[in-house]
């Protein structure tokens, strides 16, 4: 019987806190074999065996697995109690165009799918609450880190003090390859472009670094701030990366549950 290899996080022992790997599952191609994202291509039977396998791994209700769908911005969405509820029509509404999650629901998997944008897991000691927060480049120039915090302080009265993050698996500095057009947005948007990037015979931008320093900056101890210093694009038979697999592929699926 397949089961998924999964990358555990040890932020607290009441989260289970993990990414996927490209392990363990029933897809097929550039979507083998765990993937469990609907909207990147993949065959839907196998997505259903594969979600079936996380939910047996994870012991969650399948129900309790909430994906959004991306879009690169920077929607917050808070998941309550009444969410579980709702049509799976509804469901698919409010989750559009969302890229970051929160919640104190326990035994929900809030998470986001990433194949070389940054995820980030956050967890609020004090208030039993978490964030599942997708850091492309283009939510990484518009902080989406720093609204996940925010919008955390503002539902549950969160304290950085009292988060701990893991920064998952996605495209390094070297990796990370971009034009002159990207540099701007970062420059323009007010980065110390000494500390994140490096000229080669392009531009270079280091995310995962970007997004630490902006935890850093909300308030968030070094200490509990985990880099995961997985490349997705350099270790792409384990993780997803749409640079060298192509965008029709499959995704990596970063989740945290309250437990």
């Amino acid at each position: 019987m397949k089961k998924p290899q999964i990358t555990y996080y040890d932020i607290s022992p009441d989260t289970t806190a993990f990414s996927t790997t490209r392990h363990g599952g029933h897809s097929t191609g550039n979507y083998a074999e765990m993937n469990i994202n609907r909207y990147c291509g993949d065959d839907e039977e196998n997505i259903g065996k594969n979600l079936d396998l996380l939910c047996a791994e994870l012991g969650v209700d399948k129900n309790h697995i909430i994906i959004p769908h991306q879009t690169h911005g920077i929607e917050v969405m808070q998941i309550g109690a009444d969410f579980l509820s709702l049509p799976q029509t509804v469901k698919d509404m409010i989750l559009e165009g969302v890229d970051a999650l929160i919640t104190d629901v326990k035994e929900v998997c809030i998470g986001v799918s990433t194949a070389d944008c940054i995820p980030i897991l956050i967890y609020d000691y004090a208030h039993h609450a978490a964030a599942a927060v997708h850091a492309g480049w283009r939510g990484t120039v518009q902080r989406i880190a720093c609204k996940a915090v925010a919008t955390m302080k503002v539902s549950f009265g969160s304290k950085p003090e009292d988060l701990a993050a893991v920064i998952g698996p996605g495209i390094s500095l070297d990796a990370f390859e971009v034009g002159d057009e990207v540099y701007a947005e970062f420059e323009s948007a007010g980065f110390n472009m000494a500390d994140i990037s490096r000229k080669e015979d392009k531009w270079h931008i280091d995310l995962p670094e970007c997004n630490r320093r902006q935890l850093a900056a909300m308030g968030l101890k070094e200490s509990n701030i985990t880099m995961s210093g997985i490349c997705t694009y350099n270790n792409s038979d384990d993780y997803f990366s749409a640079r060298k697999l192509g965008t029709e592929s499959g995704r990596i699926f970063s989740g945290i549950i309250l437990r």
